[in-house]
């Protein structure tokens, strides 16, 4: 199954995905603050709860054609499995669809999935060896979470390429994809959100020592953390969304309007 069914009444149901509507929006907009997102191109995606077992697994996803600091809580558009508009108003972009679906369909601990064109996860994704160095204490842990794709050569254009991608992701949550960007899952939007701020900050730092032209200094194998839990485990994931979520109460209320 890939969203988890709960026992909701129809207004509980419709109060919980409020709340996971205003998540989402929130990210965007810092997202977008941060200058992750390709124009208007990108896209993230959260599976709903389903409210009875035989009730169709559906997805909030960004619409094609609206930058990141436009998104609202109400104008995500709700979509099946299949691709298929439910609720809202807009168009799903293809390549979103291979990308997101197929993840959420082949990995069900992936509620929700990130994928945006970072600065700095980029620029390492188009070097020839994208690996993220054991440099950082940030690394210790995020390292082990780390699966590199480094056959997808040209844009996701079929279901085949997503399965593909999803398969190789297995269960790790952070995939850096060669020449294109990263894909971030997390099992709550502030999971995923976490990493992938903790992620592109770490790279940061490899990025700017790197460009010294001296040699990375490297932390012992044995203190790897071997962590391969919700990020939510090991840091303050939820705290650090409430925190931007604060912020932007104060300076882009509507964006959970």
């Amino acid at each position: 199954m890939t969203a988890i069914v709960q026992s909701l009444t129809n207004s509980e149901a419709e109060a919980e995905e409020w709340q996971l509507r205003c998540d989402m929006a929130a990210v965007f907009r810092i997202s977008a603050r941060l200058g992750w997102n390709e124009q208007i191109g990108n896209h993230n995606s959260l599976m709903l709860p389903q409210r009875t077992p035989d009730e169709k697994p559906t997805f909030l996803i960004n619409a094609r054609g609206w930058r990141f600091e436009e998104l609202t809580a109400s104008n995500l558009i709700v979509c099946d499995l299949d691709g298929n508009v439910l609720r809202g108003k807009g168009e799903l972009r293809k390549v979103a669809f291979h990308i997101h679906a197929r993840i959420h369909v082949r990995n069900p601990a992936a509620t929700c999935v990130l994928h945006v064109h970072p600065q700095y996860l980029t620029a390492l994704s188009m070097l020839q060896n994208p690996e993220m160095a054991l440099a950082h204490h940030n690394n210790l842990v995020l390292n082990d979470r780390v699966v590199i794709d480094v056959l997808g050569d040209e844009p996701v254009a079929d279901n085949s390429e997503g399965d593909r991608i999803a398969d190789l992701m297995g269960n790790k949550t952070i995939m850096i994809m060669a020449s294109h960007g990263v894909t971030v899952v997390g099992p709550t939007v502030h999971d995923a959100f976490d990493e992938l701020f903790g992620a592109e900050r770490t790279t940061m730092y490899q990025i700017t020592a790197m460009s010294t032209g001296q040699p990375l200094r490297r932390l012992p194998e044995r203190l790897r953390r071997h962590n391969h839990g919700p990020r939510s485990s090991h840091a303050d994931a939820r705290l650090h969304l409430d925190a931007w979520r604060r912020i932007l109460d104060k300076q882009e209320p509507d964006y959970a309007s």
